[in-house]
This record gives C-alpha cells, structure tokens and sequence, in this order.
C-alpha cells in the first residue's frame, strides 16, 4: 500500500457533488466515489454533523481522510465519508448551521469555508489492501458494525443489489417488514438478519453465504426468501400485536413453514389467553412457544419467597417426590399442578422438591 499525503479545498472536493439513490455520491469533479458497494449509508445524526461544519468554519482541522486510487484513474473513500457528506450537504444547501444555511452567509464568509484545506491521504494498492485498510481505520468514530464489515469483505455485485433491498433508508423491506423487524437499515440490521436467517435455512453462515454469492448479478433469491417469511407470518398470524416485533421470524419458517396443522383461527384463540395468564412473563415469548411447545420461551412466573417458606414449613422440609429431608436451601419451588395442565403461580399450587427430584420431573 502506497500513501501519499496531499491538501485538498473543500472548493475542490465539493466540486460536482450529486447524491444519487441509484448512482451513489460522487464528489471532487465526479472523479470520487463517496460511497463505494463496501461502505456504509450516511448514519451522522445532526449534532454530528453540525460538529464537522463547526470545525471548518473555526478553521480547526479535521481528523485526516484516506482516499484510494482506482483503476480507471478516478478515487473511492476509505475513510471520511461521514465527513465528507455532512461538508458537501451543507455546501449544496440540504441543512442549516446555526440557522443559517450556505447560501445565508456573506460573500466572504462562503469563500473562507470553501478555501479551507482537508488533509486527503492518497493510497495505492490491491483491492485486499484496500479493504483491510479500511477496516482497520474505521475502528474509530462511528464504529462499523459486524454486518458493514462484512459487507466490505464481500463487496461485490452481490452486496450492491442486496443493499437495494435492506438498506436504503424507506427500502422496499423496511416497507413490508418493519412492524417485525428490530434495528435499523442504513446500519445494516435488516440485511444481517435476512442473510442470518437464510444462512441457517441452508446449514451455513453468514460469511460463507455472503462469500458463496459475492459475485452474483442480483440477490433475488435473498429478497424473494425474506418476503416468504414475512408473507407466511402474516398468514399463520393474522393479527398484530406489538410483541411480534424483533422475533426471529425466518428461523421459525425454515422449521415450521410446511407444518399444515397451524391453524390461524385456533392460534388466535390461544395467544389471547396467554395473554390475559398473568403467570406468563414474557408476552412475547407467546408465539415462539406456540410453535415450539416449549415453556422457557414463556418465563413462567416464579414462586416468591414467601410461597417457598410457606410450602417448606406445611411439608416439614420433606421432598413430596423421595420423601427425604432437605435444608429450605437445598430444595426448589414446583407447580403442583403443571401450568400447561391449569396450575396457577399461587401458595396452594406450590410444593418443595430436592434439586435432584425437580431436574428429574422437568427433565432438565
């Protein structure tokens, strides 16, 4: 890697700057690409990007950029973007500084902004390079997350299409999806989670998934696999609750998308009464168990301490199970009655069992 520093204006950088949905951001003459297939959406939130034109108009200096040369004689950003971005919006009028917009300031103070001198570092090397560069500097700042750092190590045509899908800020899966989806787009969360869910699908990971169609055309197998999952969601469950947001909806397609016994009418019915059973602490949990049948999904409600001691003192300290006797502290509460059977979280469903006993009857 050949480095090279030199002092660009921000005349010069700002000069052709467009901001294209399709075509990306382009800057410096159109011979620098803002946002190459590896980089992140814009994520500054204003009290950032205020900060960067508050710097430039102090004439402090910025923290150094890194561009790199491109085979066709043109630049991408290795680091900077960010900064970048906020400088030429603020230059092309997209927002106001201290309630004045660009165009609002005096003659001279416009030309004292558009002179100041960004310190560019100019790197040469192989597309390896490159991006392991890139990952390495941007550790600071706003601090990539795991699926942007994929996204640069399998960058690619794949990465491109797969981004017009999950990552653009109103994109076509936030539109359908985001009444179940945790996180956000231009950080890459919709687009970790579909490739995490489609990568359990076939027995894999996420890297080996990104790896095995980095150069694929399109990512139409990616986007038409996210769209059966949430279309069979709303099927099997027609009514929305807010607690169906953040489940992980495609790890339960690939394992219960065929089942013909889900019956939507008959889930309803269940999910409204594990609802309403106040011994059920995780509301949310509702959907998982239904599918799964199993009750940790639930976070039953546990047996205070009170109920312990009371249970302890009417069985003076004898296991209903082995019938040996045990320290309060050696001994677990148990639902007489199993919930699932009717058994409520209350004093008289509640009775003492040796830890061995209770591991046996829960088959833990």
């Amino acid at each position: 890697m050949n480095i090279e520093l030199k002092e660009i204006s921000i005349r010069e950088l700002t000069n052709g700057y467009s901001d294209n949905e399709e075509d990306g951001v382009v800057g410096f003459g159109g011979k620098f690409d803002i946002r190459p297939p590896y980089q992140r959406e814009f994520v500054y939130k204003d009290k950032q990007r205020e900060a960067v034109i508050d710097t430039v108009i102090k004439g402090f200096p910025l923290n150094v950029m890194y561009w790199a040369h491109k085979e066709d004689g043109n630049y991408e950003v290795i680091d900077g973007q960010q900064r970048t971005i906020s400088i030429s919006q603020y230059i092309n009028g997209d927002f106001a500084y201290m309630m004045r917009y660009f165009h609002n300031l005096q003659n001279d103070e416009r030309e004292q902004i558009l002179d100041y001198k960004l310190m560019v570092y100019f790197c040469s090397g192989t597309d390896s390079e490159k991006l392991e560069w890139f990952k390495t500097i941007n550790i600071a700042g706003e601090e990539l997350s795991e699926q942007e750092l994929r996204n640069a190590v399998y960058s690619g045509s794949w990465v491109t299409e797969a981004k017009k899908y999950f990552s653009k800020n109103g994109c076509v899966a936030y539109s359908m999806a985001n009444q179940y989806m945790s996180g956000t787009v231009n950080r890459q969360d919709y687009l970790e989670t579909a490739i995490n869910w489609i990568s359990k699908r076939d027995r894999t990971t996420i890297e080996n998934y990104m790896a095995s169609h980095q150069h694929d055309t399109n990512a139409s197998e990616l986007w038409l696999y996210f769209k059966s999952v949430i279309d069979w969601v709303g099927v099997v469950f027609p009514k929305y609750r807010k607690e169906m947001k953040g489940i992980e909806w495609g790890i339960l397609y690939n394992e219960y998308k065929d089942d013909k016994s889900l019956d939507p009418k008959t889930l309803e019915a269940k999910i409204s009464a594990l609802m309403q059973d106040e011994d059920v602490g995780s509301k949310k949990g509702v959907y998982e168990y239904l599918l799964t049948g199993k009750e940790k999904h639930l976070n039953i409600r546990a047996f205070n301490d009170n109920q312990k001691r009371e249970a302890y003192e009417k069985q003076n300290g004898i296991c209903v199970k082995c019938k040996d006797h045990f320290e309060l502290s050696q001994m677990e509460a148990d639902h007489a009655t199993p919930w699932h059977e009717g058994g409520k979280t209350d004093a008289q469903n509640c009775q003492m069992l040796c830890r061995e006993c209770n591991r046996r009857k829960s088959g833990k």
